[in-house]
């Protein structure tokens, strides 16, 4: 099937909501009961950790540990969100600067200021949107990014949109008691593909319509290891310390085999690793190839992951030509249980 189609549903009796694109699963979401990204705490300090530059944190889910933060006292209460999912057996990672996002605009109130999202390129529309903003709001409060969803949005949509995400800041920010509680939670599978999807699409809702569909079958394949790509095939493997990529490239063994399949690895596995829901450290073992084509692989690897939706930073080549990935654990790790 052609086009963009979202689909909501439920797996393993869990909301989540598919992104199909030209008939292929491009993204994944699945409700989960660890406190995901977007949580705000208000939580008690309990005790500095020194070497690292932060201290650990007492909030309703358990431990959380916040970095690079100086002046605090034990018993000492503050608002902080969660910026990732939990390794297991370690603290939640938490930052005190809050960021409040929704379909059109996110809201920071520790960065002041009115910003439009970059990709909007238009003049008119940019000039338009602040006008929106001043006539309809005033000055922000706090400050706000207008998104990319916004370039061909309804004013009114956006306008209603804005209102509703600075009210809730306000409810959050001038929440006075000082008891550690849970003062927002994170969306929800169905709320986040509507929040961060908002490309023209079809959209359906019935239950069933992931079967319907395909969206099962492809998660299926997750299960595997192994992903087939033009030219070869790659691996992905996680571990206790990293997750490891292999690339292969089969029976042809030549060097013009290798940057193919090294090629076709780099635009696929943005996409395995938001599916899996794998973050962290990603060591890569690319196929053989000449050193001269290390910075055409390295300018494709980087243009896939600046497109995807999770921050990925492209860290280097290690002495022995590995590829080494740096990725936000803004994902949990896909649990497939029989479908």
């Amino acid at each position: 099937m052609k086009g963009t189609l979202i689909l909501l549903d439920h797996l393993n009796d869990r909301p989540a909501a598919a992104l199909i694109k030209d008939g292929q699963l491009h993204d994944l979401l699945v409700d989960t009961d660890a406190p995901g990204p977007g949580t705000i705490y208000r939580a008690q300090v309990d005790r500095p950790i020194k070497g690292q530059g932060g201290v650990f944190l007492n909030t309703p889910d358990g431990p959380a540990f916040l970095r690079h933060i100086k002046g605090l006292s034990p018993k000492q209460t503050l608002l902080v969100q969660v910026t990732g999912y939990a390794e297991p057996g370690k603290a939640i990672p938490v930052t005190s600067k809050l960021l409040f996002k929704s379909r059109y605009v996110i809201v920071t109130p520790t960065a002041p200021g009115l910003n439009i999202s970059r990709s909007i390129r238009d003049e008119d529309r940019r000039d338009a949107l602040l006008q929106l903003i001043h006539e309809t709001i005033g000055p922000p409060a706090y400050g706000m990014i207008l998104r990319s969803s916004c370039a061909e949005a309804d004013p009114e949509d956006i306008a209603d949109d804005a209102r509703a995400v600075l009210q809730l800041v306000s409810q959050v920010l001038e929440d006075d008691a000082q008891q550690i509680a849970v003062l927002l939670n994170a969306d929800g599978a169905h709320e986040q593909a509507w929040r961060d999807w908002s490309e023209p699409a079809q959209i359906e809702t019935e239950t069933g319509c992931f079967a319907d569909h395909g969206v099962l079958d492809q998660i299926d394949a997750l299960k595997s290891a192994d992903v087939s790509i033009h030219g070869g095939s790659f691996s992905i493997e996680p571990t206790r310390a990293f997750v490891a990529v292999d690339v292969n490239t089969g029976k042809d063994g030549s060097p013009a085999a290798g940057l193919k399949a090294n090629i076709a690895m780099a635009r696929d596995l943005p996409r395995q690793l938001r599916l899996r829901g794998l973050g962290g450290q990603i060591v890569i073992d690319p196929a053989p190839m000449p050193k001269k084509d290390r910075r055409q692989l390295e300018t494709i690897f980087r243009a896939a992951l600046r497109s995807d939706t999770v921050e990925t930073n492209f860290v280097g080549w290690t002495t022995l030509g590995l590829i080494e990935l740096q990725r936000a654990r803004s994902r949990m790790p896909l649990q497939i249980e029989p479908l």
